[in-house]
């Protein structure tokens, strides 16, 4: 991919300006070009890897996400190619829309792209395409989505449809009745659960910001823009908080695979002017993002993007993964949609959160803390309230970073017996410095769990319950990657190698854990003193000064903090 000099005068963190977007998105629709089939309504991309939905389903994929990209970059050349292949798609190459397929997704994508480009391309297409094109579109108003963010799907095809003038009854029952679902799921300060439970991920960002607030600025529907646009404007405050000095999405949740999708949001902020970030914010963090993936090989020799995280990597697929489905980070294009003479395009960059300060930062909804460092732009997440066991271990971890991956020998995980699962997390409290929750583990035991959190040291303390007397306990941290640095020390009831054994009744276990990227950090040893007496009381004191009182018991968590 061939992208612009950098321009350190207006990008002095990242060199990225508009016109490296622009020159990434056509670099992108280059490549997938060759590889479209059946008059250009399928996009085959090659490897042996197919979705559980099949080849055919994985074609579309191809078509629609592509053309969502095709769509934001406004490219009337490629535009073009993409109504020849909506005319052959409709004419009976593309499968049904039914209930909780794969077509419904990408009818969302196809619909958005066709909404954002109407007078280039529907507007143009003979009439007999556009209804059949409408027709095919049709069946997602009544098809029955998975109950988590495809509910949105619906919503997203039947706001163009409406806005054509097709079934515009069915239209509006369908936004109604996926807007009114997500209701459901909104927790407050900006955060959405991604269906029942407690799924908090970049879904979050993506989906279930994203497709409420386009569906309210294509509208123009005020009363709707202002509820999203509050709800996204509060959920940034805590997203941009997610991306590492070094541009890097935090390494949580399924679908990672859609790499930059994450700035998607970020852009959104800036389109719709609900956001707490500065221009200068915006454009630093998307496009540290988009550089991150760029720079670490996420495009190929022949400029595909690669099913993984930097290079292929099979370990973070789910079985929805088909090989078009990186291209969702098509999303992360809707910044374009912005004029190059938007001040998003012409500020000066300005750092990111990570840069300006250390910060630990309680977030309530999803029961999480945020522990960030600016001397290495570590972000690192604490997990005190975020579970899918479908897709263990990126939501049931203890802890996830920008720098690291979870790992098939569980990181950051409670092992009671030889049993690492983590399942029924209860939060019990977030708060300055701290996050609690309690979880089932093996056994049929109860772990009650506490962090202390400050610059790069985290205090972790484990109250195991309902276990037998005996039962061995081991404590993991961190599974470092190249160029950060993990380590840990026990500090009760483990040994050197962090394992310990329960007593009769609850048995506390606690270390002192750290991820760094500094070269040469203080003794772990020298950070932090912990003392525990016998009732299970912790004193926590932190080597810069202030001491933390903590109880754990099986009643819950007490932090008091000191002088």
């Amino acid at each position: 991919m061939h992208l612009p000099a950098d321009d350190r005068i207006r990008s002095p963190y990242t060199g990225y300006t508009r016109a490296h977007w622009e020159a990434a998105a056509d670099g992108l629709l280059a490549a997938t070009e060759p590889y479209a089939a059946e008059g250009g309504a399928l996009y085959h991309f090659p490897g042996d890897r197919t979705s559980w939905s099949g080849r055919l389903s994985d074609g579309l994929e191809g078509y629609a996400r592509t053309f969502l990209l095709a769509a934001f970059r406004q490219d009337e050349t490629a535009l073009q190619r993409y109504a020849e292949g909506l005319a052959a798609g409709v004419a009976g190459v593309w499968p049904r829309i039914e209930d909780r397929s794969q077509p419904l997704v990408e009818a969302a994508s196809i619909a958005v792209a066709l909404r954002v480009t109407r007078p280039l391309l529907w507007d143009r297409l003979d009439e007999g395409v556009r209804q059949r094109a409408a027709a095919w579109l049709g069946d997602a108003l009544t098809a029955e989505a998975w109950p988590c963010n495809w509910e949105l799907f619906p919503v997203t095809v039947g706001g163009f449809l409406e806005e054509i003038g097709h079934e515009p009854e069915a239209s509006r029952k369908a936004i109604e009745r996926g807007l009114g679902r997500i209701e459901e799921w909104y927790v407050g300060g900006g955060w959405y659960t991604d269906g029942d439970g407690r799924k908090f991920d970049y879904y979050n960002g993506w989906a279930m910001h994203l497709y409420p607030v386009l569906h309210a600025w294509f509208s123009g529907d005020s009363r709707l823009s202002a509820l999203y646009g509050e709800r996204l404007q509060a959920h940034l405050a805590d997203y941009a908080r997610l991306f590492g000095g070094d541009g890097a999405p935090l390494h949580q949740g399924r679908s990672l695979t859609y790499r930059f999708a994450t700035t998607a949001p970020l852009w959104l902020g800036a389109l719709t002017g609900r956001t707490p970030l500065t221009t200068g914010q915006t454009r630093r963090l998307a496009s540290g993002a988009l550089k991150y993936f760029l720079d670490r090989g996420a495009v190929n020799a022949e400029g595909l993007l690669t099913l993984g995280w930097h290079g292929p990597d099979d370990a973070l697929l789910q079985g929805y993964s088909g090989p078009a489905s990186p291209y969702w980070a098509s999303k992360a294009f809707v910044g374009l949609l912005l004029p190059p003479d938007h001040e998003v395009w012409t500020a000066e960059e300005e750092p990111s959160p990570v840069e300006r300060a250390d910060e630990v930062r309680p977030v309530t909804a999803p029961n999480w803390l945020l522990q960030s460092t600016r001397s290495d732009g570590v972000v690192r997440l604490h997990n005190h309230g975020s579970e899918d066991v479908r897709y263990d271990p990126y939501y049931t971890r203890l802890a996830y970073s920008t720098v690291t991956a979870p790992a098939p020998s569980y990181d950051n995980s409670v092992i009671v017996g030889d049993d690492p699962s983590r399942s029924g997390i209860e939060p019990l409290g977030v708060g300055d410095g701290w996050a609690a929750s309690r979880h089932a583990a093996g056994g049929g035991a109860r772990v009650t769990s506490v962090v202390l959190a400050r610059g790069a040291v985290e205090v972790r303390a484990h109250l195991v319950s309902g276990a037998e007397p005996g039962t061995p306990v081991r404590i993991t941290g961190w599974a470092a990657r190249e160029g950060a640095r993990a380590e840990a020390l026990p500090a009760v009831g483990l040994d050197e190698t962090l394992t310990g054994a329960t007593g009769e009744g609850g048995t506390l276990f606690v270390a002192v854990i750290r991820l760094t990227g500094d070269p040469d950090p203080v003794p772990l040893e020298e950070t932090v003193t912990v003392r525990a007496d016998d009732a299970g009381e912790l004193t926590v004191r932190w080597r810069e000064g202030g001491e933390v009182l903590v109880r754990v018991g099986d009643s819950g968590v007490e932090v008091v903090r000191g002088g």
